[in-house]
């Protein structure tokens, strides 16, 4: 730590840099923007041939839906500013009105891309593997036959069609519905002749239909759009069917609730809910074929502009197609399954809470199993010693292990407290099931604090040992939902450590009751320290460099706009302190402009995990300070939130943060995009380096999991691997050939620490076996 001294002679040396020039709008990226740019990576791995088929086409999905949510969300937000006449800017100086204008192009290529993506890479190339979506035209008398079966028996009779006159206007259409405006010739039996008729496709019906009558060889399908397609006839006989085209609107599904007029939060969420379906209309996708006069039709039935409207070269959702993905049984083309560690201790030791006292546990997921997490709740509600639990929870998943325990606790007469956060974006409804399902089994339940999203992730157990009582404490950067669990990298952390205990008390104590805020002893919180806690650390590595002395940040998080951080990045950068920001998506920090950022360096990583983890590392003179939290460096994250940042003060585990989460992907010169003073990601190329990919290092170090060594019994049985049944335990061994790879590792971490500079961990990949003596002292 700085001594009084030389915090003084530091201060006076500082250089004192204007915060009028860290403020210029070209310092900084629009966040908006930036968010298409992650939209662009993510569609970059469906056409990566390294990337299993299946997997590519998941990929695609995944940026389609990604794309519907921008516009569900951020597009009809900016669109309400424009209606309402706003003009101010954000940092980097874009009107409401100048930032559509950009999103319009970005969008509109973007969208292009997906279709080509889609018809001209994805799908001959499963048909290649024997896995067709049959068009309308190319079907076989069989295949017709079977098709036409199927619309009369199982579509037909739920088809409500709408011919439009003034006793039938424009029905409602549901957000990203699947709907046909259809023109027709000829009077009907009333002798009417409109011409023009809506047909809305309930969402009941499965979009993608396995097909019958295909070669036997591999899998068909065909898309209920096309079946419904080519029998538009039969739903309005006696007349000609001039034209037929697929649309969909997607519209604003962000819900307002005005929190401090309602004395209900649930009950108000509950009537807002069947809004979402029916918000203003922000976007139109119509099909390719669709001509000029109906799309204008279209465009001012909904009042949309003419840059709103996306023709599409295919199917109206993309998402869609995903379904392939479940329906298709061919492991060779999806990532190899792997098996989850569970850390020594808690297989040698049934009980966890004995194994806690023994020291405390770092889970890096989904490298790590989640079960320990589910088994501590389930140990605490079998246990009678244990006398109250309390968690958050934020996105849990429709069946949770987790919720189960939680029931089972209240149930066995424990005192059980949830904060559930009903306003989780999109998991509203699932999550106001989970509250009720709670409160039915005698647990209170609260929503957390008006004007604020409870996010953080804390789970408290409180036990009866001898005449004491013990906090047992779960941290996370990530929720509590055993699925996303395999398919995020986060980081768990789980200690009995006394302070700890203390300050999630007190967070607790603040998300139920009433007072003022308690001193924390270990734990940071938004939105009260960790904003000024994360400033103040930034800006002591600056004095560091400015003393001549070694000075080095890394952050990895999902997202970063605060432009407060980002002027004290600024400033750290400009006297010499070496940065590297591993952000996923958002970024409005703008990296390597000359005398301004010159020390920083972005990158993101988009692979088979998504990467979630939020980790701070602070070099302090030698003195390294590590934090893993649940907040972004995002401005609702530090004050309109609850969240927690912990530290991880053990050496050992610290090293192991390092060695895990954030050394391998500062080498990765395979799935990393390095962010430019431009604005613009390019991907990260090996050249005549070795190719390093972080997430396979990691799957091969921690999980021996490697090419080479796959089991075709085991491919079969994906799922069970990944399945944890709610009363089942989880011993797992370390797959043979792992210790080869991890001394491989090791090697070509030396390496490249030597090039980067990166802080020098110790060999983790197991938790120190700690006596209680020891623990004792360390916690004292």
């Amino acid at each position: 730590m700085l001594g009084p001294e030389l915090r003084l002679d530091i201060l006076f040396t500082m250089p004192q840099l204007s915060s009028s020039d860290l403020r210029d709008p070209s310092l900084y990226i629009n966040r908006e923007l930036s968010s298409l740019e992650f939209n662009a990576r993510v569609l970059e791995q469906a056409k990566d041939p390294t990337v299993p088929l299946l997997e590519r086409l998941r990929f695609l999905s995944i940026s389609s839906t990604n794309l519907d949510e921008f516009f569900e969300i951020r597009v009809s937000g900016l669109k309400q500013q424009i209606a309402h006449g706003a003009t101010a800017t954000d940092a980097d100086g874009l009107s409401p009105q100048q930032t559509m204008e950009r999103i319009g192009e970005g969008a509109h290529g973007l969208v292009t891309e997906q279709y080509r993506v889609l018809n001209e890479v994805l799908l001959p190339e499963l048909e290649r593997q024997h896995i067709k979506i049959w068009r309308r035209g190319v079907w076989t008398p069989r295949q017709q036959k079977w098709i036409r079966r199927f619309f009369l028996s199982e579509v037909l009779p739920v088809l409500t069609p709408v011919g439009l006159d003034p006793a039938h206007p424009f029905p409602r259409v549901l957000n990203k519905s699947l709907n046909f405006i259809v023109s027709l010739q000829g009077q009907d039996a009333f002798g009417r002749t409109s011409g023009i008729a809506v047909v809305q496709v309930p969402r009941s019906l499965p979009r993608l239909i396995p097909l019958k009558g295909g070669d036997g060889v591999g899998h068909d399908f065909v898309l209920l759009s096309s079946i419904v397609h080519a029998h538009i006839g039969e739903i309005f006989p006696g007349l000609e069917v001039t034209g037929c085209y697929q649309f969909r609107v997607t519209r604003n599904s962000d819900l307002w609730v005005d929190e401090e007029e309602t004395d209900d939060l649930m009950r108000t969420l509950k009537g807002e809910l069947t809004s979402r379906n029916f918000g203003e209309t922000v976007r139109l996708e119509v099909a390719k074929s669709c001509p000029d006069e109906m799309a204008q039709y279209l465009l001012s039935t909904f009042d949309l502009e003419p840059g709103d409207l996306y023709r599409v070269d295919g199917i109206v959702n993309l998402h869609r197609v995903a379904a392939i993905y479940d329906m298709v049984p061919r492991p060779d083309l999806k990532y190899a399954p792997f098996m989850p560690r569970v850390p020594r201790r808690i297989e040698e030791r049934s009980d966890l809470f004995e194994a806690l006292r023994k020291g405390d546990v770092l889970l890096h997921h989904p490298y790590d199993s989640f079960t320990p997490v589910v088994e501590l709740v389930r140990q605490a509600a079998a246990d009678p010693a244990v006398l109250a639990i309390k968690q958050t929870l934020y996105r849990t998943g429709a069946d949770s292990p987790m919720v189960d325990a939680l029931i089972e606790a209240a149930r066995a007469g424990k005192e059980v407290t949830v904060v559930v956060e009903l306003r989780a974006r999109f998991d509203e409804a699932a999550n106001i099931n989970l509250a009720t399902r709670l409160q039915a089994a005698g647990a209170s339940v609260v929503y957390g604090i008006v004007g604020y999203k409870a996010h953080t992730k804390m789970l408290l157990v409180v036990r009866r040992e001898g005449h004491r009582l013990r906090r047992y404490v779960h941290l996370g950067t990530g929720n509590y939902h055993s699925k996303t669990s395999r398919a995020y990298t986060d980081i768990g952390f789980l200690t009995c450590d006394r302070s700890i205990g203390d300050d999630v008390h007190k967070l607790f104590n603040q998300l139920t009751g009433l007072g003022k805020v308690g001193r924390m002893k270990r734990v940071l919180q938004s939105p009260f320290t960790l904003h000024k806690a994360l400033l103040g650390a930034i800006d002591r590595e600056a004095k560091f460099a400015v003393a001549g002395r070694p000075a080095r940040i890394i952050a990895k998080m999902n997202s970063l706009t605060e432009p407060r951080i980002i002027q004290a990045l600024y400033r750290a950068s400009q006297v010499g302190v070496q940065i590297d920001l591993i952000v996923r998506g958002i970024c409005c920090l703008r990296p390597g402009v000359p005398g301004i950022s010159e020390g920083i360096r972005v990158r993101s990583i988009v692979g088979r995990f998504l990467e979630h983890s939020r980790i701070f590392y602070f070099r302090n003179d030698g003195d390294e300070q590590l934090f893993c939290a649940s907040a972004d460096w995002m401005q609702r994250n530090f004050f309109w939130r609850v969240e927690t940042c912990f530290p991880i003060d053990d050496q050992r585990l610290r090293q192991r943060v390092v060695s895990e989460c954030l050394e391998p992907y500062l080498v990765d010169n395979v799935q990393a995009w390095l962010l430019g003073p431009d604005g613009k990601y390019r991907r990260a190329r090996p050249g005549k380096e070795k190719a390093r990919i972080a997430q396979e290092l990691l799957l091969e170090r921690l999980c021996g999991l490697t090419h080479v060594e796959l089991d075709p019994d085991r491919l079969k049985k994906a799922d069970l691997l990944l399945e944890v049944g709610p009363r089942e335990r989880v011993v797992l061994e370390p797959t043979l050939g792992k210790g080869e790879l991890e001394r491989a590792a090791s090697r070509r971490k030396v390496n490249d620490r030597k090039r980067l500079g990166t802080p020098t961990p110790i060999e983790a990949d197991r938790e120190a076996e700690h006596d209680d003596e020891a623990q004792e002292q360390r916690r004292a």
